[in-house]
């Protein structure tokens, strides 16, 4: 349960980090699900394909803001396609 909690606290810092770098605003339930799906894509680019590794919670902000800028950056691209 405290990995949960852990996971949705960094993925809205990381979310919401994403969102003031790229200026998109998607309400906090949104942002939360994108950080979180972002900290995963970061955590899947930096540590197995390019076997980079920070440990801790810094390394937890860092890799998932840069996966939340993709994810979200990707998210804008496909809603606004429709």
């Amino acid at each position: 349960m405290s990995h949960l909690i852990y996971a949705l606290i960094i993925g809205a810092i990381c979310g919401a980090i994403a969102e003031q770098v790229l200026g998109f605003g998607f309400g906090w339930i949104l942002t939360i699900v994108l950080g979180v799906v972002g900290g995963i894509v970061g955590d899947y680019i930096f540590t197995d394909l390019l076997h980079f590794a920070i440990s801790g919670i810094l390394g937890n902000i860092i890799f998932g803001a840069i996966g939340s800028i993709i994810v979200l950056y990707a998210y804008k691209m496909i809603s606004s396609r429709n």
